[in-house]
């Protein structure tokens, strides 16, 4: 069993658990990301600050919402079947994870000190290629979540998945607004 899964147990409450694996899988994510950048220790080009922006943005919002947003699905869908998992997953993705995708590129842009314009303008270039990816991605994530994974452990769950995820935001996210790759671009009709 991993130091953080048994950190993780020690702690009775699940909001608590999913504070505590957010606020070290998202940092661990942005020094993954900054390490594919070509960051190292040798020229001391890590930029602490931003695995701290990371941290503290994982374990003080995302995990609060997430933990909200399951004790709403469990309540209004209960139980652990296929079909409450696939109907959890279908109303998650079309309205947690837009709201998810937009809080994160506005939220962590004010975090790093750039104003709401520039915040705003970094949701419109970056939303639909995030959301996009996540849709392909999360749906299978969020039913084994829903159906087999017991109430108490979903979020340290989701953060645990959300390792991998996390690292792709975090590219994503200092990816400069004209870089974000011409296939994830939404294109209107």
């Amino acid at each position: 069993m991993s130091y953080l899964s048994k950190f993780a147990k020690n702690i009775k409450h699940p909001l608590l658990r999913g504070m505590a694996s957010y606020g070290v899988i998202w940092p661990i994510s942005s020094f993954i990301q900054q390490t594919f950048e070509g960051r190292s220790f040798e020229d001391h080009s890590y930029d602490w600050w931003r695995c701290a922006r990371f941290g503290f943005y994982g374990s003080c919002y995302v995990a609060p919402t997430l933990y909200i947003w399951f004790s709403i699905a469990s309540a209004v869908w209960p139980g652990s079947t296929l079909k409450s998992a696939v109907i959890k997953t279908c109303i998650e993705t079309i309205t947690y994870t837009p709201f998810a995708m937009c809080s994160f590129y506005f939220g962590m842009s004010l975090l790093e000190g750039k104003s709401v314009e520039d915040a705003v303008a970094e949701v419109k270039a970056k939303f639909w290629p995030t959301y996009k990816v996540g849709a392909s991605v999360w749906p299978v994530v969020a039913v084994t979540n829903f159906w087999l994974i017991p109430p108490a452990n979903r979020v340290p769950f989701i953060s645990v998945c959300s390792l991998i995820w996390t690292c792709f935001l975090a590219y994503m996210k200092h990816l400069d607004k004209e870089n974000v790759p011409q296939s994830f671009k939404h294109r209107s009709v």
